[in-house]
């Protein structure tokens, strides 16, 4: 009888303990949500002041075009390049965040496979994606940052007209950026309320 008692203690402790890893597990993960819902919000904020910024680069572009004023089309310029400069600089913490969050997501695949769930296998697979979007984005900013210093400062018709398309350009991608930023804001919301329903059926 003290040996079945014994067994069975032993038993529940050791379940016990294994749930309350688990809950662990799990309170992290909901605070992580809440924390990547905070990132998203503030990061849609910004993605949208950059589009409303590279708008108003546009719209001075064309008023110093049409007026030929060389001082207000020089000062667009240096304008642009410090917007440039700055949506670099964000690509670059961008494209590093989404590493790390690959980097997470695989430890999470990992640790998922040995307690038999497998449902972080497709938050990877979007942190993967993220990723490489982020990375294509990054070479396309580098990729007009370079055209854009052959042709700034020229004053010829061709010229003027690949500088404006390459701002247009660049809204284009800030406007993408938008959309990718609300798509990752409903998947993370998506994400929460899965960590809540799991939470719920594990108790």
């Amino acid at each position: 009888m003290k040996l079945l008692s014994s067994a069975l203690v032993a038993s529940l402790l050791l379940t016990g303990s294994a749930q309350a890893q688990q809950w662990g597990n799990n309170r992290g993960e909901r605070a992580q949500d809440r924390q990547e819902i905070r990132t998203d919000r503030r990061e849609l904020r910004d993605d949208r002041r950059d589009v409303a910024e590279l708008e108003q680069v546009l719209a001075r572009f064309d008023r110093a075009w049409s007026r030929q004023d060389d001082r207000e089309m020089t000062a667009v310029e240096s304008r642009l390049r410090e917007l440039l400069r700055q949506e670099l600089n964000e690509s670059r913490i961008e494209l590093e965040k989404d590493k790390r969050e690959v980097r997470r997501s695989t430890r999470e695949v990992r640790r998922d496979s040995r307690w038999g769930r497998g449902d972080d296998r497709r938050d990877r697979r979007d942190d993967i994606k993220d990723t490489r979007v982020e990375a294509a984005t990054l070479q396309s900013r580098m990729a007009i940052a370079r055209e854009l210093n052959w042709v700034m400062g020229n004053r010829n018709y061709a010229d003027l007209q690949r500088e404006r398309n390459l701002i247009v350009q660049l809204i284009q991608i800030a406007r993408h950026e938008v959309q990718q930023t609300k798509q990752e804001l409903r998947e993370d919301r998506q994400e929460r309320r899965e960590d809540r329903r799991e939470s719920r059926q594990r108790w």
